[in-house]
């Protein structure tokens, strides 16, 4: 090994020794003696499982506030950017690495951090990384993955969805600058976030595809005005951002070469669907559900059993293509149709985990008795559905592969 590439072991000891020093052991619930048919975690922490959060804008912040203390910490110890390229100012270690090192954090509390950090640090950052400007990158890629700064997407508007290329958010070229007017919609986390990567079109005179320029906007910059979109749920986590003669320098803020907005928007998209597909914590994991089948008992029943080695294969196989996919982006290219594979994947599995729950809890699902890890589950029932549009549709994501 190099001294770029530590010993596994000896990595794996020293980041437990660090988590040892700075973070908080999970406590296991204590019984009358090991149960080995117990899940450790049954009966801590939050049960929530939801798909779709309904946090205040306090709440949010404040959750914000505890992801960023500990994301800062991971980063300055040399934990934050475990695989990213060293001359961006990561350890250009392989995925094993950070593998080893979520292995090791997952027997941690670690604060939530929402939807806006993964998406900030998993998607805005590395298509900056892909596109981006020698001194673009120096500019936006340490401080999103230090979370000294958010990024969020502006690409969706009211009628371009899953149809993206047909966005209608005008760009002018005006000298050195370009001006900026339009809406978008459904953007996560633009309340808290610095910058966004907008899809806009600069030449309606060509094939959709072909008239699109990616910039990065500053959410402070006038003429930007957010919306909190409340929901019937009452959050309100999905926000309106209009641009009204938004001037922003074309050597710093275009995101790749101009016309070349759709091939940015696919790279960041595709990034998506490997982050959605690899295991964003949304909805109920493969662990809870095992979890849940142990404390009622219920791992004996024989259609439990083969929906639960059902749902595990087909994690399996969703890990193997997610695997794949990261090792494709290491080797530097763009991400492929693995992309929206993982996507399809991972709803399908929150579908066959809302059947197993269903039918493990039964009427403990619809009726709260107050009993940890029980009622919780009727938020990722409702949720689940919506990802299938979420991200892209799955008939989009189809097409795709």
């Amino acid at each position: 090994m190099s001294a770029i590439h530590p010993d596994p072991d000896t990595f794996r000891s020293e980041a437990r020794a660090w988590l040892e020093q700075h973070g908080e052991l999970r406590q296991t619930v204590s019984t009358d003696g090991p149960d080995p048919d117990t899940d450790p975690d049954w009966g801590t922490g939050s049960d929530n499982v939801a798909v779709f959060h309904n946090r205040t804008e306090t709440e949010e912040a404040s959750m914000l506030a505890l992801a960023q203390d500990w994301q800062r910490k991971k980063f300055d110890a040399g934990y934050g950017m475990l695989s990213w390229p060293v001359e961006l100012g990561g350890r250009g270690l392989p995925m094993s690495y950070v593998r080893i090192w979520n292995s090791e954090e997952s027997r941690f509390v670690i604060p939530d951090a929402g939807e806006l950090p993964p998406t900030s640090m998993g998607l805005i950052a590395p298509t900056v990384a892909a596109y981006g400007t020698a001194e673009q990158k120096q500019r936006w890629v340490k401080p999103i993955m230090r979370q000294d700064e958010y990024g969020c997407q502006l690409f969706s508007e009211p009628a371009a969805g899953s149809d993206l290329a047909s966005v209608v958010t005008k760009a002018v070229k005006d000298g050195d600058e370009w001006v900026l007017n339009g809406q978008k919609v459904w953007t996560s986390g633009a309340r808290f976030s610095q910058w966004g990567l907008a899809i806009t079109r600069t030449d309606f005179d060509v094939p959709k595809h072909r008239g699109l320029t990616a910039f990065m906007v500053p959410l402070d910059a006038p003429g930007v005005e957010i919306r909190p979109i409340r929901q019937m749920s009452g959050g309100a986590s999905f926000n309106e951002v209009f641009l009204s003669d938004v001037r922003l320098k074309d050597a710093d803020h275009r995101l790749g070469g101009e016309g070349d907005g759709w091939r940015v928007a696919l790279t960041c998209l595709g990034f998506e669907r490997d982050h959605s597909g690899g295991g964003t914590p949304v909805g109920g994991s493969l662990k809870r559900v095992l979890a849940t089948a142990r404390h009622f008992k219920m791992t004996g029943d024989p259609v439990i059993r083969q929906m639960l080695a059902d749902l595990y294969a087909h994690e399996k196989m969703a890990q193997f293509t997610n695997r794949r996919a990261a090792a494709s982006l290491k080797a530097g290219q763009t991400p492929g149709p693995e992309g929206s594979l993982s996507k399809l994947m991972w709803t399908a599995n929150m579908r066959r985990v809302s059947d197993v729950v269903s039918l493990i809890l039964g009427a403990r699902l619809v009726a709260d008795s107050g009993e940890w890890g029980t009622y919780a589950w009727g938020e990722h029932l409702l949720g689940a559905p919506g990802y299938r549009i979420a991200g892209g549709s799955d008939e989009v994501q189809r097409n795709i592969v």
